[in-house]
């Protein structure tokens, strides 16, 4: 839950960084006017759905991730059609019941025996910087509608597990983290959807890549499901 706070606050700072592009100063009131016009700012909540999983292994209903991006639009002519491109960061989390061993070499991930191990919690966190790419329609009505495709690039993989100790067999609680993963693949893609009303966005990814990387047997792929709001 703290890596989670930590994160909300990271994306919000990046928000407000954004937010900066917009000067209140009364020379440039009408450049400002423009600009507002062709850039929009969201940020949201989503849920992953992790898609063929083998057999054995379970993931929580709820895995939440957070997402906060910066498009600019490109309007086609006086319609209410556009085309907009920008730059992203989303974070995924995959909780389940498995959890990371690795050295300076390789890292593996081997699954936990419920029966002999009570944890907490163990997930997998997954950063990417965005590409995210929109064909928009946006009516005079305020209803907005976009079909999309985006491009991640994975920035820092890493683990976290809490729970009983199985490193020293003894009594306390352990929390471990394993950083910079391998075995992750670098690029994440996928079609994207976005239907809403004013500043409040219902929106969607498929994604046609795979996490993991030579790693037989595993195939796993997220569906993220969630809201986002664009107040600009």
């Amino acid at each position: 839950m703290k890596s989670f706070k930590k994160t909300l606050i990271s994306l919000f700072t990046a928000i407000l960084c954004l937010m900066i592009l917009f000067p209140n100063s009364s020379h440039s009131q009408v450049v400002n006017a423009s600009a507002k016009k062709r850039v929009s700012i969201g940020v949201g909540l989503f849920n992953d759905i992790w898609m063929n999983k083998p057999a054995g292994m379970k993931t929580r209903a709820i895995n939440q991730g957070v997402q906060v991006f910066g498009t600019y639009n490109m309007p086609f002519g006086k319609s209410n059609f556009s085309f907009a491109m920008g730059l992203g960061i989303s974070v995924h989390n995959l909780y389940w019941n498995y959890r990371f061993q690795g050295d300076s070499i390789s890292f593996q991930f081997v699954k936990i025996d419920e029966a002999k191990v009570n944890y907490k919690r163990s997930k997998l966190v997954l950063p990417y910087l965005e590409l995210p790419l929109e064909f928009r329609l946006k009516t005079k009505s305020k209803f907005a509608m976009g079909i999309g495709f985006k491009v991640g690039y994975m920035l820092y993989a890493h683990s976290k597990y809490v729970g009983d100790d199985y490193l020293y067999k003894s009594n306390n609680t352990l929390k471990v983290s394993y950083k910079g993963i391998k075995n992750i693949e670098k690029f994440a893609y996928g079609p994207t959807l976005r239907v809403g009303y004013k500043w409040f966005n219902v929106n969607a990814c498929y994604s046609l890549s795979s996490t993991f990387q030579n790693v037989t047997g595993v195939d796993l792929y997220p569906v993220s499901v969630g809201f986002v709001l664009m107040p600009f």
